[in-house]
């Protein structure tokens, strides 16, 4: 049975049992690719809205980039972006450096995490600054913090051991054993940024245990077998979500081949009393990638409910069903912070899409713009003249005038 109180439109309830929320705030970004600077407040739902090339992966690889530093290492994240030299912003002022800074907020704590990365001459790269700041009430509303700078700690509270420091890594990492800044470690580490591909959804799957979806949906049979033992709530609401999405099709489950498995998904026929069951190899890119989508924002998550980030959900998916999916995306907003990428006016032709929840990406002679609303587009929605898919269709979805990242890691 369902519970009663607040609930989606399909009657299930707004929260989530088990593992305790966790925002981004704020995103303060300095020479990174191509955005020069950028500061960017972000709510339960952000939009992040632009054209092709504006660089609106390039904001939300940052905060992957964060999570892979922690997950892996620092060397890991930037060699798979081609090293630090191509991670910092190419310009005329020649920047050795790029900086990422990260507002939060738990259930119960909140605070702010950021460092800068300098490009060493021969491809090398070092920590320059990193600091981190957490007050809760679990700490007795003290602030708990660390910060170094050039390989030297600048200060530590009283109670934090830090051991020594190399500038190839991040000390979270490290000070993640101890109990002030494991929340904000757990947090940082469960962001996962998708980029669904329906080719590898497609494709025969190795088993893996289904705890978290890949980047890809690579192992998403894994994923949803995993929720139907575990959490079956969750998998039904997927389903459910994917029937209005995807009309005819009824349910997916996992079929396993050997030692490999796929997706096995029963749609409604014209003229038979019972569903007839399809391979994914017989599904379409656009049924494939809801999938994925809805596994993204109601699956599994780590230790943390952590952000999503969905890159352009709605590709491939017909123009009708675009208000569904951003349904959705909505009501996955209640449970964990939902970011997604798309320059889709279909998607954003909703007139209960708040100013606030748009994000504004521009390319502006190689630099990246990113920011809210500009005054008048900003007004023009909250005054409900328009909705922002109108304003987009017409390009009157602009960011507000660039301003310099006020903050003590650029200054």
């Amino acid at each position: 049975m369902r519970a009663t109180g607040a609930t989606d439109r399909l009657g299930y309830p707004r929260s989530m049992s088990g593992a305790s929320r966790f925002d981004i705030t704020r995103v303060r970004l300095r020479q990174y690719r191509s955005i020069a600077n950028c500061d960017v407040r972000l709510g339960p739902l952000s939009l992040i809205v632009g054209p092709n090339g504006s660089g609106k992966s390039n904001f939300v690889d940052s905060l992957r980039l964060v999570s892979q530093a922690l997950n892996e290492n620092l060397d890991n994240a930037l060699r798979e972006r081609g090293g630090a030299a191509e991670v910092r912003r190419r310009s005329t002022g020649h920047p050795t450096h790029f900086g990422i800074e990260l507002v939060f907020q738990g259930e119960s704590f909140a605070g702010e995490y950021k460092f800068q990365i300098a490009a060493v001459r021969g491809g090398d790269f070092r920590v320059s600054h990193e600091s981190c700041l957490v007050v809760g009430s679990e700490f007795g509303g003290e602030p708990i913090r660390y910060e170094i700078r050039d390989g030297q700690v600048v200060f530590a509270s009283d109670g934090v051991v830090v051991p020594r420091v190399t500038d190839d890594r991040l000390l979270l990492a490290t000070l993640s054993g101890q109990e002030s800044f494991r929340p904000v470690f757990d947090g940082l580490t469960g962001v996962n940024v998708f980029n669904l591909n329906p080719d590898s959804m497609r494709s025969l799957q190795k088993p893996d245990p289904g705890e978290l979806m890949h980047r890809d949906g690579a192992n998403v049979a894994s994923v949803l077998e995993n929720l139907k033992r575990t959490q079956p709530e969750l998998k039904v609401r997927i389903e459910e979500y994917l029937r209005q999405i995807v009309p005819g099709v009824e349910s997916v489950d996992r079929k396993g081949l050997g030692a490999y498995e796929t997706l096995e998904f029963r749609q409604r026929v014209q003229g038979s009393r019972d569903p007839w069951v399809f391979p994914a190899t017989s599904m379409s890119d656009g049924t494939l990638r809801v999938l994925g989508v809805l596994v993204a924002l109601f699956g599994p998550t780590g230790e943390a409910r952590s952000p999503v980030v969905v890159e352009e959900p709605e590709v491939a998916l017909h123009p009708a069903a675009a208000g569904l999916l951003l349904e959705a995306l909505k009501s996955a907003s209640t449970l964990r912070q939902v970011v997604a990428t798309t320059h889709s006016p279909d998607l954003l032709d909703s007139p209960a899409l708040q100013a606030d929840e748009i994000v504004a990406v521009r390319a502006e002679d190689g630099k990246t713009v990113v920011s809210a609303l500009e005054p008048a587009g900003h007004q023009a929605i909250k005054d409900s003249l328009y909705t922002p898919g109108e304003l987009l269709r017409v390009d009157q979805l602009q960011p507000a005038p660039d301003g310099t990242v006020q903050s003590e890691l650029f200054a």
